[in-house]
């Protein structure tokens, strides 16, 4: 209420009350597995197999959730996060490190520069770094070039650029804020030498100072030098020019890289050779050799006889640094080799083990699936790896179950996969019923595996879990019908998919729903579909009110929705208008639901209630600081039998 000091009209927005409860995403999946590179232990978003091919580097071999993303996306997944695990196990040769190197300077005067890769595994191997001085400050100024190349070490996949870096912390091109902000590639730190790190490539002495007597010297002769790349030594010859042609360092660098290409045309190493300029001296690198090229190799430009031209051009000193062609990270070169300075392998580390796998909630940052505790939200938890032969009954049995509890504590579901030897109806059987531990309200299990093609085996069959086509067609159904319509049926149609490792009849269908496992089918024009709905705690046997796994999923979606939706309660003072104010806004989300489809009943009345009044919240409550809000509603079952009953009309008698 404003003062009222002066006759007039007074203005007054009033609030209304109306705070409007959004459904939260019902489809966003969470795998956790080894992966070939990426960052370890942290969750990364993944919004389409792209962004998973760029991060964690794409399908794996030995990585089954490779796969199962991959079917995610493909079955009409639009949103996951991915957790990468491994184990590190130096005792046998399989750490888990990151690839790194270390660079000096011209005077091999200690590190000046350490380049690491972004994150640990062999992948790290494959990066490269050029160095050159060629900017408006070469004296204090260098670009660094990164590129990632693929395992034959000829194409390049990935390649980064950062231009006129500086070493001085105080300068807005700080080489470690740039480069560690920019890349994705590679993370850089200084060392205790404050110099520039040494350019790649052989570099001479200054000839700033050539004088044009001598320059056109250069161009009397022929004049001639020697060129030593990787052992082989070529003559190579400056061509003659007209006295003037030649008027700048600029033109000469020109006529030495013309004469290098032409000392052995038919050598990739010189046909390919290159010559900058830059702070007034030349810098020579070689040319690739196909499969033989090395990044330790060197170039040495020698006096031929009695010509002095390699002196002239500033090849011929002490001041001269014959360096390697390119940073190689990830090596370790058995002596220094120019201004490259032994480094760190990258290794993948092995396949996770258990531990590896359920990780810790009580370092910081959390490791294993509770590095999904930096996440948000997500709906559908798969952990494809613990099915796998080399995990113990007793290991997988410790990560579901982890997995299980973790779940409920976030409010998610969880699709447990079998393992691929289960390939029967009765080993499917005995498969649950030796682990009827796993029965839960928030997870469900389908039978059988998939047989889907293998890019990475010339298209052959390969078996893999179900858990990310199944997640990728919840996400596909909930977009186009709704969480509360079952992920099954005709449309709920199996992507990608060339054949299921088993294929079974209507009766063996039946032994296998009445006993909460959802079926996974073949029919004649319909193709390859999820013929079940069931979540764990569906078997008939036990007659739990979360039989079917739509149910369960709307109801973890209401809860997660109401749950973010009406925090702002918290604190409001604790009586009717505050009542009123809860049974407004939730009872517009319900019915939000209602007349979208979600619940039976014709009449919002039949369909679900909001209670929060004196009845739910008494006053030793109110004492206490309580509010009771009540919510139910009545879910549509899915049709599950379809019973036609067909009889002949008598006729008239």
């Amino acid at each position: 209420m404003p003062q009222l000091s002066y006759p007039g009209v007074y203005i007054e927005e009033v609030p209304s009350g109306v705070r409007t409860i959004t459904a939260v995403p019902t489809s966003i999946a969470a795998f956790v597995d080894f992966f070939r590179e990426g960052p370890m232990n942290e969750a990364v978003q993944i919004l389409g197999i792209t962004d998973f091919q760029r991060v964690f580097g794409g399908l794996d071999d030995r990585s089954e959730a490779s796969y199962t993303i991959s079917q995610f996306f493909l079955n009409g997944g639009t949103e996951c996060w991915v957790v990468r695990v491994a184990q590190d196990n130096p005792g046998a040769g399989l750490a888990l490190a990151i690839a790194d190197t270390s660079i000096q300077d011209e005077a091999l005067g200690g590190t000046v520069l350490t380049i690491t890769a972004a994150s640990a595994g062999d992948w790290g191997n494959h990066l490269r770094a050029d160095i050159d001085h060629d900017t408006d400050d070469p004296a204090n100024r260098f670009n660094l070039f990164v590129r990632r190349y693929d395992e034959t070490g000829q194409s390049v996949l990935v390649e980064e650029s950062f231009l006129s870096l500086s070493t001085d912390s105080t300068d807005d091109r700080f080489v470690e804020t740039i480069v560690n902000d920019g890349s994705s590639l590679i993370q850089v730190q200084l060392g205790a030498n404050t110099a520039l790190p040494a350019a790649t490539g052989t570099v001479g002495a200054s000839i700033a100072a050539m004088t044009q007597a001598t320059l056109d010297a250069l161009g009397v002769g022929p004049r001639v030098f020697d060129v030593d790349i990787g052992g082989v030594t070529e003559t190579a010859t400056l061509d003659t020019w007209p006295n003037g042609t030649v008027t700048t360092l600029a033109q000469l660098r020109g006529r030495v890289e013309k004469a290098i290409r032409q000392a052995d045309p038919l050598n990739p190493a010189f046909a390919g050779a290159s010559v900058d300029l830059a702070n007034g001296r030349l810098t020579v690198r070689s040319g690739k050799k196909a499969s033989t090229y090395s990044t330790a190799e060197t170039v040495s430009i020698v006096v031929n006889g009695a010509d002095t031209a390699a002196t002239d051009l500033g090849f011929a000193g002490a001041t001269v640094l014959e360096n390697v062609q390119e940073y190689k990270v990830g090596e370790s070169p058995a002596v220094a080799t120019g201004a490259w300075a032994p480094g760190t392998v990258g290794g993948d580390g092995d396949l996770p083990t258990a531990a590896d796998m359920i990780g810790s909630q009580a370092v910081d940052p959390p490791t294993g699936m509770f590095a999904l505790d930096k996440v948000d939200l997500f709906n559908i938890l798969a952990l494809p790896r613990v099915v796998r032969s080399d995990f113990s009954d007793t290991e997988m049995t410790a990560v579901v179950s982890n997995a299980q509890a973790y779940c409920t504590e976030r409010r998610a579901f969880m699709i447990i996969d079998i393992p691929e030897s289960v390939n029967t109806i009765q080993e499917m059987k005995d498969w649950m019923l030796a682990h009827d531990d796993f029965r839960d309200k928030n997870a469900a299990t389908y039978f059988p595996r998939l047989l889907i093609p293998d890019p990475l085996k010339d298209f052959r069959l390969r078996n893999v879990a179900a858990s990310g086509t199944i997640a990728g067609i919840y996400s596909r159904i909930d977009a186009q019908r709704g969480v509360w319509k079952a992920p099954s049926g005709i449309e709920a149609t199996l992507d990608g998919v060339s054949e299921l490792a088993f294929k079974m009849t209507d009766r063996q269908n039946g032994t296998l729903n009445v006993i909460g496992i959802n079926c996974l089918r073949v029919f004649p024009i319909n193709g390859k579909v999820v013929w079940g709905a069931r979540t764990l705690e569906g078997a008939d046997a036990l007659g739990s009110e979360w039989k079917y796994v739509p149910i369960r999923r709307l109801a973890l979606n209401l809860e997660e929705s109401l749950f973010r939706g009406t925090k702002w309660v918290v604190f409001e003072p604790n009586d009717e208008p505050l009542w009123a104010n809860i049974r407004l806004n939730i009872g517009a989300f319900m019915n939000s639901l209602f007349r979208q489809g979600a619940f039976q009943g014709t009449d919002p009345k039949d369909a679900y209630f909001v209670k929060v009044d004196a009845e739910t919240t008494t006053q030793d409550d109110r004492n206490k600081g309580i509010v009771n809000i009540e919510v139910g509603f009545a879910p549509l079952k899915p049709a599950e039998f379809v019973v036609i009953r067909i009889q002949q009309m008598r006729g008239d008698l």
